[in-house]
């Protein structure tokens, strides 16, 4: 298919734009980079740099102690001689997820050629009625020129991250024909993910699922802040926090020092550009285009997604990394550790146990909301009730919670149930719903 240049264009001029060299990627700094050049099949085409195009701010509160001191550590756990090179090492990783976003639209084209050709076996005369009636072709040649859309917002998420990790266009380009002579394929699944994540926590579509959850975990957390006799921010933490949303709207409430804390580099290469964005400078995608099932309508499928709907608050910290070992140095240090959708995605839940025991002050609470859908190779699976007895036998007390929080699970104990959905595209025409376990305890 031909993308129009008038149409890529508008859209450059817009609000997306692609990755460039990064010759100081370590100094959070504007600078002035070559033009690149996209080839098309309507030619060349010249596109900017993404951080003179859309004069991307940096947004993050950088010049907080605690975000320097972080983004120096994180740096030095970055470097190649950090540590042992091998498939967990933060650089590699990094790497890896660069590349699945580079090539965003060849492992898109992929399948959705792989769709033109299964379209091949359907009859002339079916066909016939299809293209009448329903014009097939062109709903795939939609697909197509949106894909092309979708991949001018991953280029400019590389070019943000090769500036925020100081790594050099070279050094990704290097990796990537490296990954490609041993034929090992960019992830797909993970970049589409990471992109309905964009849906889920930062945009208008995204509001039931934030409000299934949200408005019990952030009056809760404003229960525990008026009876604190802290004079000081609580901090916070927030395990698993996936793209942020719900940190934010933490720090929002006033009175907590929020951090966040993510292990995927998918997720978190999309948090360092949403962090960067404001309400006034959103970015618009096409989240749904990569899979046909459940939609009411092809333009339900097609259907154009804004973010950010809000602000990013600038004194959320992002720390990177494993949360059974990046916080080690940090015992007693935190008020309040926060578990969204996160306690099940254990490989051992008792080492996630032990970690929050360890982090909470005495007196510190543990706020979970979220399922118990265990992985596909996890140490051990508990049901709720031996969850109860594990943490109370480790010392903790269960405490009682507000209605708002759903109903109590089971007479006797104090968790709650609280329904609340997971499935990113409120349109669709399937739901997928948890009755998230909910509780309160604190650390004796």
């Amino acid at each position: 298919m031909r993308i129009n240049l008038l149409h890529l264009l508008l859209l450059v001029n817009g609000n997306v734009f692609a990755a460039t060299n990064n010759d100081n990627a370590a100094s959070i700094v504007h600078r002035e980079d070559p033009v690149e050049t996209l080839t098309f099949d309507d030619g060349p085409v010249n596109i900017q740099d993404p951080i003179q195009m859309r004069a991307m701010p940096i947004i993050a509160d950088v010049n907080s102690p605690r975000h320097r001191q972080e983004r120096a550590h994180l740096l030095r756990r970055m470097a190649r001689n950090h540590g042992t090179w091998g498939s967990t090492h933060p650089r590699l990783r990094l790497l890896d997820t660069l590349f699945g976003f580079t090539k965003y639209k060849e492992r898109q084209i992929i399948e959705l050629n792989r769709w033109r050709n299964l379209y091949t076996n359907v009859g002339k005369k079916q066909k016939k009625v299809l293209e009448r009636v329903v014009n097939y072709k062109k709903k795939l040649d939609d697909v197509e020129e949106l894909i092309y859309e979708n991949l001018m917002i991953c280029k400019s998420i590389v070019s943000n991250a090769l500036q925020f990790y100081g790594v050099t266009q070279q050094e990704l380009d290097e990796h990537i024909k490296d990954a490609e002579e041993k034929e090992r394929q960019a992830d797909r699944i993970s970049v589409s993910q990471a992109l309905k994540h964009f849906v889920r926590d930062w945009a208008d579509e995204g509001a039931k699922e934030r409000n299934d959850a949200f408005p019990c975990i952030l009056s809760t957390l404003s229960g525990l802040k008026g009876v604190s006799k802290e004079p000081s921010p609580l901090k916070v933490l927030l395990p698993g926090s996936g793209l942020g949303r719900l940190g934010h709207e933490v720090a929002n409430l006033d009175g907590f020092e929020v951090t966040l804390n993510e292990w995927s580099m998918y997720m978190n290469v999309a948090y360092r550009f949403i962090e960067n964005s404001t309400l006034t400078n959103p970015f618009s995608f096409h989240p749904f285009v990569d899979g046909f099932s459940h939609h009411a309508t092809t333009t339900d499928m097609l259907r154009k997604v804004t973010a950010p709907n809000v602000t990013p608050n600038s004194k959320v910290l992002l720390v990177e990394g494993d949360f059974n070992t990046a916080f080690k140095d940090q015992a007693g240090h935190y008020d309040i550790i926060v578990t969204h959708f996160f306690i099940d995605t254990a490989r051992n839940l008792m080492s996630y146990f032990d970690t929050i025991q360890l982090l909470l002050k005495t007196g510190g609470k543990w706020l979970n909301f979220g399922p118990l859908l265990y992985g596909t190779a996890p140490f051990v699976q508990l049901s709720l009730d031996e969850i109860i007895a594990v943490v109370e036998e480790m010392g903790f007390a269960f405490e009682d919670i507000g209605d708002d929080c759903g109903e109590i699970t089971f007479d006797g104990k104090k968790p709650r149930s609280k329904e609340a959905e997971y499935g990113f595209n409120g349109k669709a025409l399937t739901k997928n719903a948890y009755a998230a376990q909910v509780w309160v305890v604190t650390k004796k």
